[in-house]
């Protein structure tokens, strides 16, 4: 299970518009949500009707600044599954020029039952 997304930095997708940070650069929650993006991606072939996931563990490393214009590639690789359990290495970099590597990371998700899930709220 992999999955590859792309998505090109906005206003509204730097720090300063998401509250963390002051520059005009991608935001690392705008980062995250990305990645966590490419891992449901990954995952929606294999659920079945009802299902969906939801995320249990978050490990990012933010280690370059993308300016607004910039495109950015995020992948999720599937590395273990335990049942419902499903951890992703997961990582962005600029498309184009160098493809600098810009954020590298680990998403677990698991798989639950949307309805049963949310009645328990």
């Amino acid at each position: 299970m992999d999955a590859t997304l792309t998505f090109t930095v906005t206003d509204d997708d730097t720090a300063a518009a998401v509250g963390s940070g002051s520059l005009p650069v991608l935001g690392t929650p705008r980062l995250l949500a990305w990645l966590e993006a490419a891992t449901c991606a990954a995952l929606e072939p294999t659920l079945g009707a009802g299902a969906t996931s939801v995320g249990t563990r978050v490990a990012l490393e933010h280690t370059g600044a993308s300016p607004v214009g910039q495109e950015v590639e995020v992948t999720a690789s599937s590395t273990y599954v335990d049942g419902r359990l499903h951890r992703f290495t997961v990582a962005a970099r600029h498309l184009g020029g160098n493809g600098k590597v810009v954020g590298t990371g680990e998403i677990t998700r698991v798989v639950v039952d949307a309805e049963r899930f949310l009645s328990r709220l």
